[in-house]
């Protein structure tokens, strides 16, 4: 049985890559600060929790003893220009490092579709540049001729499913106001199902090695572009808000959008939108079709239509991994 390493397994992409890696044998080891973070996660088989600080390097490198594979879900969306320089470049470097040291054979990093690893000065957003020099810095590392550590990139567009921070954000906020004010409206995404994403990671890491070799960057998006203004619609409409007909969308002009984000932003919690996200939806978060697609990988990737509906008009707790930690009660 292989051993994987997940870093970011306590997260909403991560519980879903390790219920995968969980149904398909392997043995799994997630790393977080604190083991009770992990609590909605440990019904998975062979799951074990490691308690560490993986920006740590030297425990960080300690986890990965007897590793086979190591796979990348951290990531932030909010913060300053240090934060992300920390989170997306300065940690992957760490991790980078303690696979070399190691000869963990496999390591899958999930970056973001609209990172450019040829030019990452030219992203519009600290969050792309710091993805894209997190790529960089991992393909440098790896690629040094002493490795024995395979690199693999998966680069997803908006990740949509049950429990996530986006469609549900989007219907929670239209339950409250009669209308929605929306920078960047036109701003176009093409969002991909977070099982498919998970099952993405999970083919990439039983990739033989010419297949590795000719798969080092995939695309991780689904079937359908739609604008931010169509998703916010969506999301009212599958939500069963206003009999499905959700509330007036209002565009905001780039500057007004630019006031609203720095309010939120100062707002407690989580922000719904910072400056930040709106430099980086000043490029649509498409594929250009250049890259190979989930479907190199042998997936054929759901649309937010065709599965949205069925989270939306339910608990989301009703559903996955939350479902199977209610039920245990």
């Amino acid at each position: 049985m292989k051993h994987i390493l997940v870093l970011g397994g306590t997260g909403f992409v991560g519980a879903h890559v390790c219920e995968k890696l969980g149904q398909a044998g392997y043995r799994v080891s997630v790393a977080t600060r604190k083991a009770r973070n992990a609590s909605h996660i440990q019904h998975v088989p062979t799951l074990t929790v490691l308690e560490l600080d993986i920006h740590n390097e030297q425990a960080l490198t300690q986890a990965m003893q007897g590793v086979d594979a190591v796979v990348n879900l951290v990531a932030i969306l909010h913060g300053s220009a240090a934060a992300f320089e920390r989170v997306h470049v300065e940690l992957p470097q760490k991790i980078g490092r303690a696979c070399v040291k190691n000869g963990v054979k496999r390591l899958v990093h999930i970056s973001a579709l609209g990172a450019h690893a040829a030019h990452p000065e030219t992203a519009p957003s600290n969050y792309l540049r710091s993805k894209s020099r997190g790529e960089v810095a991992l393909q440098t590392i790896t690629g040094q001729s002493q490795s024995a550590t395979q690199l693999t990139v998966l680069r997803p567009s908006v990740i949509f499913g049950a429990q996530d921070q986006f469609l549900n954000v989007f219907a929670k906020l239209q339950r409250v106001f009669p209308v929605m004010p929306l920078a960047c409206a036109s701003a176009k995404f093409q969002p991909v199902w977070v099982e498919d994403v998970a099952l993405g990671v999970l083919r990439c890491l039983q990739l033989s090695g010419a297949a590795v070799k000719a798969l080092p960057v995939l695309e991780a998006v689904g079937p359908h572009v739609l604008t931010l203004k169509s998703l916010v619609q969506l999301a009212a409409r599958f939500s069963g808000i206003g009999q499905g007909r959700g509330r007036p969308v209002i565009g905001l002009p780039r500057w007004m959008g630019k006031i609203q984000a720095v309010i939120l932003g100062f707002m407690p919690g989580e922000p719904v939108m910072s400056v930040d996200n709106l430099d980086s939806m000043r490029i649509d978060n498409v594929s250009a079709g250049a890259l190979p697609g989930l479907q190199a990988l042998g997936i054929q990737v759901a649309s937010l239509v065709a599965v949205a509906p069925s989270y939306l008009l339910h608990d989301p707790s009703d559903q996955g991994l939350l479902a199977i930690r209610k039920r245990s009660r």
